[in-house]
């Protein structure tokens, strides 16, 4: 079945696929919605966006993504309220640093009427996707990729964006233990560690991977040029809390990704009354802090992970273990006013949420 909504074309699928989900158990990011957006750049211009059943790509061998690495997404989440509304939060945020991606990465801007129109008739066509089980949510990617089929180094002329979902539950279900790492390096000034650019996960992999053997889940970057400050990490940007003050490292470098979800804890903590300082904060800091028991709280923050509760810190062959979950109440409190607001349940006070 075919429709228009006004400047985008709707293709439905035959059979949705809905039913053969255990919503009660859904593995993040292995089950995917009925439908996803499509949009093409050619010869300078975008064509018209199609919402069109979920299906694979025809990919050319010398497309050039798969040979010099031009592409770069978001991810995002849409919930349902109680009453059975979607509702999506910061949208536009994701929006706009999409498009900041597309700029460093010299690749073509996407307009706010296929990005954000695209997006809502998707989550709107596909609302039942939305999980409401505790901590579950409807994951959304979209993505853009160059497509030219020529095997250069120069930027591409040709573009495809995407937009798919997926519903998942937690991506951290427990606390986690990370690793502060100094030898490996996520990004270096004046590269492209604040885009959200698909090279800088795949650097990661392997430090990542090494990490994992030593029985952590993910890393704590430090500046490439001393190991000296910390930086994010993983798939998160990361938040302490020391002798009652949050404190996480400033985004003012071009080597710290600027989260939609930090922005928003931020934000959250200032309007609770909590002291905030966005600074740059030494490892050494960090460690003395853990050493002297003054470091009371660690977490995480990111679309994917939300708030990630940091259970243990290693560094240098030292394991630091950080007070139970339950005791830490600046990132607790702020993660329940957080989760009542992209639910609908607590008054959003900013014009983050947008009911479909």
């Amino acid at each position: 079945m075919q429709a228009t909504t006004d400047h985008i074309k709707i293709t439905k699928t035959k059979e949705s696929k809905i039913h053969e989900v255990d919503f009660e158990n859904i593995p993040f990011g292995r089950v995917f919605s009925d439908h996803m957006l499509v949009a093409h750049y050619s010869n300078g211009s975008w064509g018209t966006a199609e919402i069109m059943p979920f299906q694979s790509l025809k990919m050319h061998p010398a497309m050039s993504v798969l040979h010099y690495g031009q592409s770069v997404f978001e991810g995002l989440k849409a919930y349902k309220s109680k009453e059975g509304t979607p509702l999506l939060f910061r949208a536009k945020d994701n929006f706009a640093r999409f498009n900041e991606s597309a700029e460093r990465m010299c690749m073509a801007q996407v307009p706010e009427d296929i990005f954000m129109d695209g997006l809502k008739e998707l989550i709107k066509l596909d609302q039942d996707w939305i999980p409401t089980k505790t901590g579950s949510s409807l994951y959304i990617r979209p993505f853009l990729f160059a497509t030219d089929e020529y095997v250069g180094i120069k930027p591409s002329d040709d573009f495809t964006f995407i937009i798919f979902t997926c519903p998942v539950g937690f991506y951290y279900p427990e606390p986690i233990s990370v690793k502060i790492e100094e030898h490996f390096s996520r990004a270096a000034s004046g590269g492209v560690g604040a885009a959200k650019a698909a090279g800088n996960y795949a650097a990661s992999l392997f430090p990542n991977q090494r990490a994992t053997e030593e029985g952590f889940r993910q890393l704590i970057w430090t500046d490439a040029k001393e190991h000296k400050y910390i930086e994010e990490s993983g798939t998160m940007n990361i938040f302490f809390v020391i002798d009652g003050k949050l404190i996480t490292p400033d985004t003012n470098r071009d080597t710290i990704l600027k989260g939609v979800t930090r922005r928003s804890v931020l934000t959250l903590a200032k309007e609770m009354g909590y002291l905030v300082e966005e600074r740059p904060v030494e490892v050494a800091e960090v460690v003395d802090a853990l050493k002297e028991g003054s470091l009371s709280e660690a977490f995480g923050a990111g679309t994917a992970a939300t708030i990630a509760q940091i259970s243990e810190i290693g560094f240098r062959g030292n394991r630091f273990e950080l007070p139970d979950v339950e005791s830490r109440e600046i990132s607790n409190k702020i993660l329940d006013k957080l989760n009542g607001i992209r639910l609908g349940t607590v008054k959003d006070e900013h014009g983050w949420v947008v009911r479909l």
